[in-house]
């Protein structure tokens, strides 16, 4: 299973977000939910780094199991959370289609 965990601070703005584990739906190579949710969450963090300039921490491992991590080092602006907003919809929508064995996604509020 593929796990997401986003964190917002108690004034509502992103903190972070980590994205760990296969989603276990096909062999490795064939998994098409795992594909989906490292093409959104990915982009994501590509878009705030390239497009958006926000200032952020990206640590990434994909050997052991896929971890990738991006925390905000500042206060993230608007866009930058319309990302995120954008990155949870589509995590949303692969869980809906594809069931809530393969992809959990959480709302922290740290």
């Amino acid at each position: 299973m593929t796990k997401v965990i986003i964190q917002k601070t108690k004034s509502g703005d992103y903190k972070s977000f980590t994205c760990s584990g296969h989603a276990g739906y096909a062999e490795e190579g064939e998994d098409i939910i795992c594909a989906a949710i490292s093409v959104l969450v990915i982009n994501t963090v590509n878009c705030l780094d390239e497009l958006l300039h926000e200032k952020i921490r990206v640590e990434a491992d994909e050997k052991e199991g896929g971890y990738l991590s991006c925390t905000f080092l500042q206060k993230p602006g608007d866009k930058a959370a319309f990302l995120i907003d954008c990155m949870i919809y589509g995590l949303k929508s692969v869980r809906e289609e594809y069931g809530k064995k393969y992809l959990q996604y959480v709302i922290k509020e740290v």
